[in-house]
């Protein structure tokens, strides 16, 4: 039996162009699929996040201050992630390249401890419940993820493992060993995607009005909890992880679904505590 495996040679480079300005002198202007689709996450969140505004009849100007603080904690959370989690020996010693993410590695998992405590600091500057705000942000941070996902599927990174199901991609650009590999940012990408419908079938349903934590919990064991399995059929994606049981999205994932089910727990039982839940709805 032959089996025909998809090449994948996907330019990371949508368009580029050489231009000169007076005074600047000659620019390269290239825009890359992955920082599209990044920014496509913060578009297409907001929208959705002045949709529930409007429904739940809040003003929309809170909203472009709550923007600031997602931007901010996603980009920097996720960075730091990187450094601290995966390369620390490498950032440490080379300081100055911690602030290129231009040149790759966010982490998910630094954006996930990042956001809620940026959350919680704009909840308490607005005098708004804390899990009020993040119920309503984890549904669009489902989008995002899924949009990401595709965007290091475009850049032909984190991908998976050696196989033999016809579905593998040889990732040309990236992969020396030219072996066909699971195609894992594609898993991801439509797991994250599921789990966004989910939750926003799931906030309507409830008409707009979700019991405080529910949303978050669910977040929370969902995607971390696919994240640990599908991590089995990823490459490591640096040298140290070879000889850990466990690799580490798999290590910082455990915590997470851990959160989520005492979360859903403690949601449908009504014993979330006060501080997370006092401030306006």
């Amino acid at each position: 039996m032959v089996l025909t495996y998809i090449t994948w040679d996907v330019d990371p480079v949508m368009f580029s162009a050489d231009f000169t300005l007076p005074i600047l002198g000659e620019i390269h202007l290239a825009i890359r699929y992955y920082g599209l689709l990044f920014a496509l996450g913060f578009v297409f969140g907001y929208t959705l996040m002045l949709r529930f505004f409007k429904k739940e009849g809040l003003d929309a100007a809170l909203l472009d201050k709550l923007s600031t603080y997602m931007i901010v904690a996603t980009i920097v959370g996720a960075r730091l992630g990187h450094v601290l989690f995966y390369q620390p020996d490498y950032y440490f010693a080379n300081p100055s390249e911690i602030l290129k993410i231009w040149n790759g590695g966010l982490a998910s998992h630094g954006a996930a401890i990042a956001i809620p405590i940026a959350l919680w600091l704009f909840s308490r500057k607005t005098q708004r419940s804390f899990m009020w705000t993040v119920d309503r942000i984890v549904i669009v941070v489902a989008l995002a993820g899924a949009l990401i996902r595709t965007g290091n599927l475009m850049n032909s990174e984190i991908y998976g493992n050696p196989t033999d199901v016809p579905w593998a991609f040889i990732f040309s650009r990236s992969d020396s060993l030219l072996l066909p590999r699971h195609p894992t940012q594609i898993y991801e990408a439509l797991a994250y995607l599921a789990i966004f419908v989910f939750l926003y079938f799931y906030y309507n349903k409830e008409n707009f009005k979700p019991t405080q934590g529910v949303l978050l919990g669910w977040f929370f064991t969902l995607v971390f909890g696919f994240r640990f399995f599908v991590e089995f059929l990823k490459a490591n994606q640096v040298g140290f992880e070879n000889d850990l049981t466990l690799n580490m999205g798999q290590i910082l994932s455990v915590p997470f679904v851990i959160m989520g089910i005492i979360l859903l727990r403690r949601a449908r039982k009504g014993t979330i505590p006060v501080a997370l839940t006092k401030g306006k709805a």
